[in-house]
């Protein structure tokens, strides 16, 4: 049945439900602005629910781990008033070796000059919080209570849900594509499917890795990359606790922060047994959801965002193995407890988000890729700040 045209106009529309779109959408409605935002699927299937739900600034460097620090503070305002699903685990990173020691050292340092609350802990404090941790791995870690935990596939759901109960100047359609985007003599006109019709002041375009239907010329030769990561996921494991965010030696080895603050990292030794894995992009990270079973991952392989069918969809065994092998050096973890595996996408850029603007109405905001859970909240915060010049 053909749809009827919707006649309203909207101050804003945004293109695509996902959480960079759906923070954005929030914080123009706090701006008292009639939103419409619009999910080409039934429900966000893309990064925002393929990933670990893990929210840590303290990974990320310069702006970013500001806008990850925002969001840390409007993730636990909304969960104040509505559950989203945050919970205040915090961040664990565990060292398994001299060198990652010294990292997390030269982390503690730069956080400290700046006031990022965290902790440094040796390997008792560890094995206390997380007795099924294996010994032999841990050495010391650097902790950040603050820091938030999501259930992504649930989260999503539960911050349209909170949007549509609060604002009542937001509208959401799923299963809306839409197939144009273009500027009139009055604002924005949107040809969707279905024969829909819609119209506004201004469009943000947030579409993750999907670029086909709308300017694909900007996508081109945008230096958009697709991430590929392989997760896999146990089965209920409620004799394992595993509060928190866990990020292991690896993590050190590759989050940003690492890299921007620690004057060793450039001159670090790469283990031997750390060679293929990082060959593959494999770093290990565990969040253990609430029904007990444990995210465990993950890998990175690459390709340009115009050729992201060279991705392919198939999960590489080899990789799942690699993986399952590093994450039972640090906890008791065997083949027959993986329920699941599966691949997420990410788009991202080498500036970590592509922003074009195709005039002054129609905006683009993608690419955020890794960051997306973490920093959407205070990025698009200030990216609706700097659109209506406030």
């Amino acid at each position: 049945m053909v749809k009827k045209m919707e006649n309203h106009k909207y101050d804003l529309v945004i293109i695509g439900g996902g959480i960079l779109g759906t923070f954005h959408a929030y914080h123009a409605l706090l701006r008292g602005l009639r939103v419409l935002q619009l999910e080409k699927d039934n429900f966000p299937v893309g990064s925002t629910v393929r990933n670990f739900g893990q929210v840590v600034p303290s990974g990320m460097s310069d702006k970013w781990f500001e806008f990850g620090r925002r969001s840390l503070e409007l993730y636990k305002t909304i969960q104040h008033e509505f559950d989203i699903t945050a919970r205040n685990n915090g961040s664990f990173y565990i060292a398994s070796d001299k060198d990652e020691v010294q990292l997390i050292h030269e982390l503690s340092t730069h956080y400290t000059t700046t006031g990022y609350a965290h902790q440094l802990w040796n390997k008792q404090q560890i094995l206390t919080k997380f007795p099924d941790i294996k010994a032999d791995y841990v050495k010391e870690a650097i902790i950040f209570e603050q820091e938030l935990s999501v259930e992504p596939e649930i989260m999503i759901h539960r911050l349209h849900l909170y949007l549509r109960q609060k604002f009542s100047n937001y509208t959401l359609h799923y299963n809306t594509t839409v197939l144009s985007c273009d500027s009139t003599a009055s604002g924005v006109k949107l040809n969707a499917t279905d024969n829909q019709v819609f119209q506004a002041e201004k469009a943000i375009i947030c579409n993750g890795y999907e670029f086909k239907l709308l300017f694909r010329e900007q996508f081109e030769d945008s230096g958009l990359q697709i991430s590929k990561l392989q997760m896999l996921r146990t089965v209920p494991l409620p004799q394992i606790q595993l509060p928190g965010n866990i990020l292991t030696g690896l993590t050190i080895r590759r989050y940003e922060s690492f890299e921007a603050y620690c004057p060793s990292f450039s001159s670090m030794h790469t283990p031997l047994h750390y060679e293929e894995l990082q060959e593959w992009g494999i770093h290990i990270l565990f969040k253990q959801a609430t029904d007990g079973s444990i995210i465990i991952g993950d890998s990175h392989e690459y390709a340009k965002g115009t050729q992201f069918e060279e991705l392919g969809y198939s999960i590489n065994a080899h990789i799942n193995k690699l993986i399952l092998a590093e994450a039972n050096r640090i906890i008791p973890i065997n083949e027959s407890q993986i329920a699941i595996s599966w691949a997420g996408y990410y788009a991202q850029h080498d500036e970590h988000i592509l922003e074009r603007e195709i005039d002054d109405r129609i905006h683009i905001r993608t690419g955020i890729g890794g960051k997306g859970m973490t920093a959407s909240a205070g990025y698009a915060e200030h990216s609706i700040a700097a659109l209506y010049h406030s």
